[in-house]
């Protein structure tokens, strides 16, 4: 069975006008989203909408690595953007845009479960930066402590940690869930604290606007 998850993301949000969201949509649901499938080392994709958070807008790439991104196929498609494209892309018509693109930190590889996944109905994601100076135990604690505590949240499908090669903020936090109002539950909250540490490493990270955000899946292509 093919792949559908590797060791880089590519996400792009956006906000567009109003007026301009039937076209936006059309062109990443008809056009956009098979483009870049079609590309060698993008595993599979997905979009998203905001119900907390934003932008509102997110695509999601799975990639076999950041590297895809410097292949020729790649930089064919991106460097030859089709008419509709120019008119109806996020780089055309977004009011808010951000183009990242991630390496995987945690876990240090990808399982054949993992690699087997597909893309999540709802996602919960966390852009955000740390002071250098706590850098090295800020990671330690979220690698060991506070992203396995929370994937033994009912509803958390897994959680994964990446760093921006393209992009800021430097750290990305991934989690998968089965569906919208995990976050919200009990159980979640409870493992804010579970462990003493976790309430002064909490206070280092410092949030993009509209981090953390939670994303429901509006459109797949079924292969």
């Amino acid at each position: 069975m093919a792949a559908k998850k590797g060791t880089g993301l590519l996400m792009v949000w956006a906000d567009v006008p109003a007026d301009k969201e039937p076209d936006f949509n059309r062109w990443y649901n008809e056009e956009h989203l098979a483009e870049r499938l079609a590309v060698p080392g993008f595993l599979s994709g997905a979009r998203y909408e905001a119900v907390k958070g934003g932008p509102k807008h997110l695509a999601v790439y799975e990639l076999e690595s950041p590297a895809v991104l410097d292949s020729a196929a790649y930089k064919k498609v991106s460097d030859n953007p089709t008419s509709w494209t120019k008119r109806s892309g996020p780089q055309a018509i977004a009011t808010t845009f951000i183009r990242n693109v991630y390496t995987m930190i945690h876990p240090r590889a990808v399982t054949p479960a993992v690699a087997a996944a597909g893309m999540a109905p709802a996602l919960q994601l966390g852009r955000m930066d740390v002071p250098a100076a706590v850098d090295a135990e800020w990671n330690q604690w979220y690698n060991t402590v506070y992203v396995p505590n929370y994937e033994k949240v009912p509803g958390v499908i897994r959680g994964r940690r990446y760093r921006a090669v393209t992009g800021t903020p430097t750290y990305l936090t991934y989690y998968e869930f089965e569906n919208p109002k995990v976050s919200e539950t009990e159980a979640w909250h409870a493992q804010r604290n579970a462990v003493a540490a976790s309430e002064t490493m909490r206070k280092h990270m410092r949030h993009a606007q509209g981090s953390p955000g939670v994303y429901v899946k509006t459109f797949e292509l079924k292969g």
